[in-house]
């Protein structure tokens, strides 16, 4: 059984696409593209599919996870492009690495976060920013199932800051973002004052997402933007608590498949080819 890992994007309107909407839009393209899944066992087998640490629903993304297993080896690259064409525009499958280690959830412990806040200038921005990390605690309240809760979002918050422009794909302050990630987001500023925030979060019990924060600015700075945040998020990975920075979960197993590339059917690696040419004249 092979394992692969995708990485996609929820990009322009379809950041509206919910999980569940996403998980039924990948099972069609599984079957359009003829994946040979494999399947759980059960009196209702399903394709196995793990995801990893969805966005909210709303929330555009650059860096989305999941990992399917296969009965038959297929070759990444070309997978991910029969995956690709086979998904709506908006939800691209930009990666794909063979399983070579063990872990990816636990290799997603950040995210790298930028929130669009039309309407709001730079210097009222920039106040709430200093406010919300200048504080030790910044209480919020969330909507549970559990009826309302009470956590504090700055604890989880890493980094913080106004960025000058709506921030360029892959240019993160240091913060790795996984590559591919340059193909241009439609969520560009308007004409309107806008100011744009980059964030840096942990990934912590209970969680701390983009709209938490948002709250917290509003509490601490009474910052408040006259339309909705347009949030994205451009990176996640393996957080440094001394960098400070996000790296690419899927490097291990890239590096992995470079240090032994794999044996696919009909694709015939170096060492491969070199066992098999005949030998020349003495």
């Amino acid at each position: 059984m092979q394992r692969i890992r995708l990485r996609y994007t929820k990009r322009g309107r379809l950041r509206f696409t919910s999980h569940r909407d996403f998980q039924r839009a990948f099972e069609r393209a599984l079957r359009r593209a003829e994946v040979p899944m494999a399947y759980s066992a059960g009196f209702t087998p399903h394709p196995k599919v793990s995801y990893a640490n969805a966005a909210p629903t709303g929330t555009g993304s650059e860096a989305e996870y999941l990992e399917i297993a296969l009965t038959e080896a297929r070759d990444p690259g070309a997978l991910r492009a029969l995956l690709d064409a086979s998904l709506p525009t908006g939800l691209d499958i930009v990666d794909a690495v063979e399983v070579r280690t063990s872990g990816l959830a636990d290799r997603l412990t950040g995210s790298v976060w930028e929130l669009r806040l039309d309407g709001v200038a730079p210097d009222a921005a920039r106040r709430a920013v200093d406010a919300f990390t200048a504080a030790e605690v910044v209480e919020v309240e969330r909507r549970t199932k559990n009826g309302m809760r009470t956590f504090d979002a700055r604890a989880a918050v890493a980094h913080l800051e106004l960025a000058g422009n709506p921030a360029a794909p892959g240019d993160t302050d240091g913060t790795a973002v996984p590559p591919g990630t340059d193909a241009p987001r439609p969520d560009g500023p308007g004409v309107r004052p806008c100011a744009i925030l980059r964030l840096v979060v942990r990934h912590v019990t209970p969680a701390v997402r983009p709209d938490d924060v948002l709250s917290g600015l509003r509490a601490v700075a009474d910052l408040a933007p006259p339309v909705p945040v347009a949030v994205t998020r451009l990176a996640q990975g393996l957080f440094d608590e001394e960098t400070g920075t996000v790296s690419d979960p899927l490097a291990p197993d890239r590096e992995a498949v470079e240090a032994a590339p794999a044996s696919v059917p009909g694709v015939a690696t170096p060492a491969a080819a070199t066992a098999a040419a005949p030998e020349g004249p003495a």
